[in-house]
């Protein structure tokens, strides 16, 4: 909030984010927060509940930290728009209606390809979205934002991925500019809809974190699929560096790895650790030995199989990635490590643990805990949606919107 007089110090917006965050649920408590005036904090208030931002609660009456009658607890109203997301990977594409609190209404999943470019993956996208829209009976005006994850390094502020190896004809091309134009084509929406790009392995750290350990405040994930990233978010923020590269371990060299030096990777060069231990690597290590595998979706049928060769591989990429994680947990001292992709099943587990608990110095692991995705193929929609929701209600842009809209 904003310093200066009590009237400059908290907009409807700032009330807002109090609410939602649980801070001050109450007229009262926003008066103790804010140092604002009884009449101030309603006036404001008003503004929230006119534009359907805000309901009072059903629940038992709250008592009042300036005394005096019991307060009626304010709640986000969560029913005045829907958000849009969508999981691209490389050979697959995920798209979801949800609520503002992050509940999957409605999703669909089928094959599309990123490497045919952005042009007709992004058409596909809206003429998804206006599927998801129709079968749930929602028009495309109550969708008030779309997110978007992408399998590559993206630049937060123009929503541009940066030289993404796996991802061919798409460097610096404009994402959002054209699924707003795809949504708007195959919905029908009257008015534009702002767009939010990140990187996978971002959002899905951010809607597992969001939805299972909001509590912990240095919470990795490292997705094994295709390709190796991993999200980072701490202190409830996803953690992108100083232009959308952090995390992107994929591209860490292993020359001890065996294989190494004859591993050439999509970024071009030998012995990173995608190249020997994604589940595109594993996939080629079992092509090889006769066992017919394409890519990580098929490694991960295999494992579900409990086909041995496979198996025996996934574990051996667990040992080379829980290597470099090592050093990353010395580096990040996070609370959760989570282990999420193709990959991400007992035998990668088990070889993450042998090597990150030999490597990594006991101080680092004391308190680390070790797990394997719980929303699944989820994480990442749900992450796109919190993405969304978490831009469009940040206090100064809400404030923005509410004067745009009137209010």
């Amino acid at each position: 909030m904003k310093s200066g007089n009590a009237s400059d110090r908290a907009s409807a917006g700032d009330l807002l984010h109090l609410v939602r965050s649980g801070r001050a649920t109450t007229r009262g408590a926003l008066q103790e927060v804010t140092g604002l005036s009884r009449a101030t904090v309603g006036q404001r208030l008003d503004r929230l509940f006119r534009a359907g931002w805000l309901r009072e609660g059903s629940g038992n009456p709250v008592a009042s930290p300036l005394g005096g009658r019991p307060s009626v607890r304010l709640e986000f109203d969560d029913g005045h728009a829907v958000v849009l997301a969508a999981d691209l990977e490389t050979r697959h594409a995920r798209t979801a209606l949800l609520t503002l609190t992050g509940e999957v209404v409605a999703e669909r999943g089928w094959p599309l390809r990123v490497d045919e470019g952005p042009e007709k993956v992004l058409d596909e996208l809206g003429a998804g979205f206006g599927e998801l829209l129709r079968a749930s009976g929602r028009s495309p005006d109550a969708v008030c934002g779309i997110g978007l994850a992408v399998p590559g390094p993206v630049d937060s502020e123009t929503g541009r991925v940066v030289q993404p190896p796996i991802m061919p004809g798409w460097d610096g091309y404009d994402i959002r500019g054209r699924l707003r134009r795809a949504f708007t084509e195959h919905t029908g929406a009257t008015a534009p809809v702002p767009v939010y790009v990140d990187n996978d392995a971002n959002l899905m750290a951010y809607g597992e974190q969001r939805a299972h350990y909001p509590d912990c405040s240095a919470f990795a994930l490292v997705k094994v699929s295709t390709g190796i990233g991993a999200g980072v978010v701490v202190d409830g923020s996803v953690y992108r560096g100083v232009d959308g590269g952090a995390g992107d371990i994929g591209h860490i060299r292993v020359p001890d790895a065996p294989g190494s030096a004859a591993a050439l990777c999509k970024c071009g060069a030998y012995g990173c650790l995608a190249a020997v231990a994604s589940g595109r690597a594993v996939a080629a290590r079992l092509s090889a030995a006769g066992v017919p595998a394409a890519s990580g979706s098929d490694v991960r049928e295999l494992l579900a199989a409990g086909h041995p060769e496979a198996v025996g591989l996934a574990r051996e990429a667990g040992r080379q990635v829980g290597d470099v994680l090592a050093t990353v947990v010395t580096l990040l001292n996070p609370g959760v490590l989570m282990i999420a992709g193709d990959l991400a099943g007992t035998p990668f587990l088990t070889g993450v643990r042998e090597l990150l608990y030999q490597r990594a110095l006991p101080r680092s692991t004391a308190h680390l805990e070790i797990v394997t995705s719980l929303l699944g193929e989820r994480a990442g929609l749900v992450g796109a949606g919190a993405l969304v929701v978490e831009q469009l209600y940040a206090p100064e842009r809400a404030e923005a919107r509410l004067a745009a809209l009137g209010f």
